[in-house]
């Protein structure tokens, strides 16, 4: 929802083989409609969204930042969900090719 000032909800797939985090529409399709190359990123808790109201967001934030500087936000389901997303990204941004 970076882009667009409106969160959706969307599906998640992590490869390590190439280092990708390539996301669906969560009503079916088998193409995503886009990736996140993990290879270099930094990936963060983020406490607080600068630019959106807080009913818009819950906590369970975290960030994306890619080798080429984009940034992602993303919201988890839970505190609990939102790190093992951030142990499991930060791993494939390591390893991955």
């Amino acid at each position: 929802g970076h882009r667009r000032k409106n969160w959706k909800v969307r599906k998640f797939v992590l490869r390590e083989d190439p280092a990708y985090l390539h996301y669906y529409d969560p009503a079916g399709g088998e193409d995503p409609l886009g990736a996140i190359h993990l290879r270099g990123c930094v990936v963060t808790a983020v406490e607080d969204m600068p630019d959106s109201k807080k009913y818009d967001v819950e906590n369970n934030l975290f960030e994306i930042i890619t080798a080429n500087e984009v940034h992602y936000y993303l919201q988890a389901a839970s505190s609990t969900e939102r790190t093992e997303w951030i142990k499991a990204i930060q791993a494939v941004a390591r390893t991955g090719k």
